[in-house]
């Protein structure tokens, strides 16, 4: 989704936040560094947390952009603001909406990139960092020919806390978001960030999977007499049509996958509401996100489990596997094959 082989840190502060406003630590200047090591540092603890994630997110606000703090804060860093005074400005906003007892104070990171990738474009960005718990780890030291051991706490392999990637593409800019521990509090997504699903390929790739798996798997058995085996081959049908097209047509994958016009007609029914029903904004014409299929490949389910005796993994042609019942009731799948190993 990203590539960061040439992104360079360009500027990084790091402030003291937390509910208290006597325990607020608000710094002056720069992290200052030209060190090749340090900056393979700061790229493994502030980018590489994103490299695996494929849904993209917007800057959102119910009545207009403008009142959306953090996109006007971000938006003034990227058109040349003062980047201190604009870091503690988004601290600020960040204290304000820490209200909820659950929260945890931190160590919050505005950290400016240049020269990110996103869909081989190269972009600004700034990315937000609080890392609320740190991990210990030795330091070790020799003075006058003795060895020493201290025990220290600081950021290191951990992924942040939470954590919010803005890239500087066309407004209202891309975003990338981690919130571990969502479930304690919602004010880093709600109150902070401010954000929805942003309309693009990725999403669009992600969220058909996603349709097409739940319909393939909840709904087609309410409307039709279907196995296990040929849900698993729609789901098969479903995942290569990604793998081996560029560009995705809705009318062209209904035929390639169900191939019946009862099924293709339940399937655009379902579409509709789906959408609906999740306020979701998707394409039927896209360009194919190689990333998401690869990420919504790994849940589709094609294990055909029977009994607690056998499991049957199903990954290609359908017509080598038969079900029937034999004369005692028995039910049995005959399995063809040319090779074994």
């Amino acid at each position: 989704m990203i590539q960061i082989e040439e992104t360079i840190t360009s500027k990084i502060i790091f402030h003291r936040i937390s509910s208290e406003e006597n325990k607020c630590i608000f710094s002056n200047s720069l992290f200052d560094s030209s060190d090749d090591n340090e900056e393979s540092v700061f790229k493994k603890i502030f980018l590489k947390p994103f490299l695996s994630h494929s849904l993209t997110f917007e800057f959102k606000h119910e009545v207009d952009m403008d009142y959306n703090i953090l996109f006007n804060l971000s938006k003034a860093i990227y058109e040349g603001g003062d980047f201190i005074e604009k870091s503690k400005d988004i601290s600020q906003h960040l204290i304000s909406v820490s209200k909820h007892p659950h929260i945890k104070d931190g160590d919050f990171f505005v950290v400016k990139f240049d020269d990110i990738k996103l869909n081989n474009e190269s972009y600004e960005g700034v990315g937000l960092y609080k890392f609320e718990d740190k991990e210990s780890y030795i330091d070790t030291s020799v003075d006058n020919k003795e060895a020493a051991i201290k025990f220290r706490k600081g950021i290191g392999s951990r992924k942040p806390d939470k954590a919010c990637l803005i890239i500087f593409a066309q407004e209202p800019y891309t975003l990338f978001i981690i919130d571990n521990n969502s479930n304690e509090t919602e004010y880093w997504q709600n109150d902070f960030i401010k954000h929805k699903a942003k309309n693009d390929f990725i999403n669009n790739t992600s969220n058909f999977l996603t349709l097409t798996k739940d319909f393939i798997t909840a709904q087609i058995p309410t409307e039709y007499d279907v196995s296990k085996a040929d849900q698993i081959d729609l789901l098969n049908r479903s995942v290569e049509y990604f793998k081996t097209h560029e560009t995705f047509d809705k009318t062209e994958f209904e035929e390639e996958v169900f191939h019946h016009t009862t099924i293709i007609d339940s399937f655009r029914k379902f579409d509709e509401t789906y959408r609906h029903e999740n306020d979701m904004e998707l394409s039927d014409n896209f360009e194919i996100s190689e990333q998401a299929v690869k990420k919504q490949a790994r849940v589709f389910k094609r294990v055909l489990k029977l009994d607690k005796n056998f499991h049957i993994y199903i990954h290609g042609n359908r017509e080598l596997i038969e079900q029937g019942v034999d004369e005692n009731g028995r039910k049995f799948y005959k399995i063809y094959y040319e090779e074994e190993s």
